[in-house]
């Protein structure tokens, strides 16, 4: 497996459009996580994660840095989830 320098991302092709709070879920569900342990993980409260996947809150930078640091993501992907990351990064 080729070695990869530090902070280097590998941007994949777009799949499919996913809002962020469906991003949130998946990456969730991925990791087997409830909302409390992603909240624990990411210091913001349960019910935000829960109105984040539901499309009722916000992302914003500061949630998006606190959630891609406990899934160990960029925030741009969870920020501009249906964007190609092509286009952000």
């Amino acid at each position: 497996m080729p070695k990869h320098k530090k902070g280097a991302y590998h941007l994949e092709t777009s799949h499919a459009a996913l809002s962020p709070g469906e991003t949130i879920a998946m990456l969730r569900e991925l990791k087997d996580w409830t909302q409390e342990q992603l909240a624990k993980a990411s210091g913001i409260a349960a019910t935000n994660i829960s109105q984040l996947e539901n499309g009722r809150l916000t992302l914003g930078k500061q949630r998006a840095v606190a959630l891609g640091e406990a899934f160990g993501v960029h925030p741009a992907t969870l920020l501009f989830s249906d964007i190609p990351l092509k286009k952000v990064a």
